[in-house]
């Protein structure tokens, strides 16, 4: 019996085999499929989860060194920190890149990030390529567009579950994900 229990145990581990499971970074990256782009060493594709910058790839929560490090690689040295001590999400910390990122951080984690109005050739967009500036018929056509009607801070919309933006006028100012210090 002893040996039946052995021999099953060995079957069902080699079936949990994980080695076509592409890892967390991957997935982020679509590097599970070749035919994905490849992200510019010089560009950062903004997610709902996360980010990423060049070739790395961070979901929220990832740290802070990991990911001011991969940021200035693309983008270049940060424009400047700061902290918010009343935000409602407790205290937060910022750290401000060229091409108007600010990205937030919680206890050393990442937990947000927030794209305003970009000047010059930066390359920071969504997946799709959305980024402030765009037309407002190009963000109400973009799939998951939902006005919040009841905002308290502007024209506020919802792309899916995850990421918001603000539009002003005909235009995309803002977009953002994760934990913000937003005072509604």
């Amino acid at each position: 019996m002893r040996g039946l229990v052995i021999i099953l145990s060995t079957f069902v581990l080699a079936a949990c085999d994980s080695g076509t499971v592409p890892s967390p970074s991957e997935r982020m990256n679509d590097r599970a499929d070749p035919a994905a782009p490849v992200i510019a060493d010089n560009a950062v594709e903004l997610r709902a989860e996360g980010l990423a910058a060049g070739s790395e790839a961070f979901f929220f929560s990832a740290g802070r060194s990991e990911v001011e490090g991969a940021l200035t690689a693309s983008l270049g040295e940060p424009e400047g920190r700061t902290i918010g001590e009343e935000c409602g999400a407790g205290r937060m910390e910022f750290t401000s890149f060229p091409g108007a990122l600010t990205v937030n951080f919680q206890d050393g984690f990442m937990v947000g990030w927030v794209l305003g109005e970009q000047e010059g050739g930066a390359n920071i967009a969504l997946q799709s390529g959305l980024k402030p500036g765009a037309p407002r018929s190009e963000v109400e056509g973009t799939t998951g567009y939902a006005p919040i009607t009841d905002s308290t801070l502007g024209e506020e919309f919802a792309l899916g579950g995850k990421i918001g933006g603000f539009l002003e006028e005909d235009r995309l100012t803002m977009l953002y994900a994760g934990t913000q210090c937003f005072f509604r």
